[in-house]
């Protein structure tokens, strides 16, 4: 009897520590579990209120500028809007420079255009023999080099005999029939029409078929 009890009791006593080991191990993986999940729900928020923070304070920085940069930004404007301003005001004088230059070329040569008319009509009665006198060629010269410089400077005469009759150059003072001739073409030229660079000087006077 004795054996047994003892027996039971080693049996009783073994049953206990094997119980105690398994409550502390489960007392430990608890503890570990709410740690781990506790770390989980802590470290996120610590990162987000760090975040918040940064972007908080970066924002401010932001939203805060230097009074000297205000400055430099209305006094930058500034200097934009005048550059534009006068940019502009150059070009406005550059082209009413032209303008007056075309002005003042166009009414010289307007002036001009008579003392050729002259020479023209005088060339036109100029014989055969007389083409040979030393005053007829040195007029003759004269004559060309007018020519010469009002070329160079833009002047040219419109074609007008043989061409179809165009009232942007040529002026109709006189109408004929004529089979020879096509519909609206110029056959005589009385005065002729000269241009300025692309602007009419004087339209060409001419003669007109039906």
């Amino acid at each position: 009897m004795a054996e047994q009890e003892k027996d039971l009791e080693a049996q009783v006593e073994e049953g206990t520590k094997e119980v105690e080991e398994e409550t502390t191990q489960e007392e430990v993986e608890t503890e570990e579990t709410q740690e781990t999940e506790e770390g989980e729900e802590v470290a996120p928020e610590e990162s987000k209120e760090t975040e918040g923070e940064k972007k908080s304070f970066f924002g401010k920085k932001k939203e805060k500028k230097d009074k000297k940069d205000e400055q430099i930004e209305e006094l930058t404007d500034k200097l934009k809007r005048q550059m534009a301003e006068f940019d502009n005001y150059r070009k406005r004088t550059e082209k009413e420079k032209t303008q007056m230059y075309e002005i003042g070329a166009k009414s010289i040569v307007e002036k001009i255009l008579p003392v050729i008319d002259n020479f023209e009509r005088g060339f036109a009665g100029v014989t055969q023999e007389q083409k040979d006198d030393p005053f007829v060629s040195g007029m003759d010269m004269v004559y060309k080099q007018m020519m010469t410089a009002l070329e160079e400077a833009g002047v040219k005469p419109i074609e007008a005999v043989g061409t179809e009759f165009n009232p942007d150059f040529h002026n109709a003072v006189m109408h004929e029939e004529n089979e020879e001739a096509g519909e609206n073409q110029v056959v005589e030229e009385f005065q002729k029409g000269y241009m300025y660079k692309e602007t009419v000087v004087r339209h060409s006077m001419v003669k007109v078929a039906n």
